[in-house]
């Protein structure tokens, strides 16, 4: 929610009329950035997706929590909502099909906000979430076309029967596959730069957008404070949500502990501080805006979201990503092909989550290519690339 919560704010500020559709939850977030809030009327459940075990009970999971089970309640919720605001545009979460659903009915222009690298299927662009590198010829395309067809097809079973009947109910046409919905949006904004995301052929309605590199709300009092001492800083920021990393956590604690350099380690909002607990060296507190935090940082330790490759790398800093799901073996990948990182199991063991970081401390080459990769980061996320587009008539 981060990044588009900053969408949000950069809507407000450029003089616009938001209406936020979210969770309870939300609702500080909701109004620290200006917007009015509205909330859905059914809570969407955990993905609790570290639970899973094989494709097909990821595919069913994630149809149950995020594709296809909220649809229904969240198109009449969004009907609702528009009919109460009377937007001139809607803007949605990559996932939030209902949204799109119920704009289209009601005849409304919609673009889909991606804060990742592009999910979609484009020629060139590795299959979404299979940690794949670029490969070109017909080895690749044959690589691709087997990884994305059966993952389009298990997601579908599982999805588009469901989908098509809040479509039927709203008078619109079936629709063949699960991102087919997202396919219709006036644009598609990829919240990130296209420096980072892989060369690919892109549909024509698709648009790098630039990264947004706010801090959550709930950063803004943390009161944290730097490591003491000169050694060199080591953030380490796991995800925000709960992706059963605890265990993890407490092992790069202890690789840190090591080593001779000051570590900072965040355990997010859902994780307890009184989780891990620290070393001499090693502090940990809850939250911590990492847009600061990182500043000085020599590497960042992570789970690989993007929000947090984007501000360890605007920092200029390499990265250990350590994987734990969703997206985050993409990003692992556009780090490691570019260099400015290395990527090693969620389950290494201490001594060898500490081999990873003297690696990547001692490597030149990979702080320079962090340092280049910032410097473009940085320039995209300052320009108004993303508001440019939402305030630009449809053609």
């Amino acid at each position: 929610m981060p990044p588009e919560l900053g969408v949000v704010r950069r809507l407000v500020e450029r003089g616009h009329r938001v209406t936020v559709l979210g969770e309870l939850s939300m609702a500080g977030q909701i109004d620290a950035a200006g917007a009015k809030a509205r909330f859905f009327t059914e809570q969407t459940g955990d993905v609790r997706d570290w639970e899973t075990r094989g494709p097909v009970a990821l595919a069913r999971n994630m149809a149950d929590t995020l594709l296809a089970g909220p649809v229904a309640a969240a198109a009449a919720d969004t009907t609702a909502a528009l009919d109460a605001a009377a937007p001139d545009r809607v803007v949605t979460s990559t996932f939030a099909i209902g949204a799109m659903i119920a704009a289209e009915a009601r005849g409304l222009p919609y673009d889909v906000l991606v804060p990742n690298a592009y999910p979609f299927p484009a020629r060139g662009m590795p299959p979404f979430g299979a940690g794949l590198s670029p490969m070109g010829g017909p080895l690749g395309r044959l690589r691709d076309a087997a990884f994305r067809g059966g993952g389009s097809r298990l997601i579908d079973r599982y999805t588009v029967p469901r989908i098509n009947i809040s479509r039927r109910n709203y008078g619109l046409a079936p629709i063949e596959h699960t991102w087919d919905q997202a396919q219709r949006a006036s644009r598609q904004l990829v919240l990130t730069s296209s420096a980072f995301d892989f060369p690919a052929e892109l549909p024509a309605n698709a648009r790098y957008v630039g990264p947004v590199l706010d801090d959550p709300a709930w950063t803004a009092h943390s009161g944290w404070t730097p490591p003491e001492g000169d050694g060199p800083l080591v953030v380490v920021a796991m995800s925000s949500t709960f992706q059963n990393q605890v265990e993890c956590l407490q092992r790069i604690v202890d690789a840190l502990a090591t080593l001779p350099v000051r570590g900072l380690l965040t355990t997010g909002p859902s994780v307890p501080r009184e989780a891990v607990t620290g070393a001499p060296n090693v502090t940990v507190v809850g939250v911590a805006p990492h847009g600061e935090a990182m500043r000085d940082a020599a590497v960042v330790v992570t789970h690989g979201g993007h929000g947090t490759v984007m501000k360890a790398l605007a920092a200029g800093a390499p990265l250990v990503v350590m994987h734990h799901g969703r997206d985050q073996a993409d990003n692992a990948a556009r780090v490691t092909t570019r260099g400015a990182g290395v990527a090693i199991s969620r389950k290494a063991s201490s001594r060898q989550i500490s081999r990873a970081i003297a690696e990547v401390l001692a490597n030149d080459d990979a702080r320079r290519a962090a340092a280049e990769f910032g410097r473009v980061i940085v320039r995209h996320a300052a320009s108004t690339a993303l508001v440019d587009e939402l305030e630009r008539p449809l053609d």
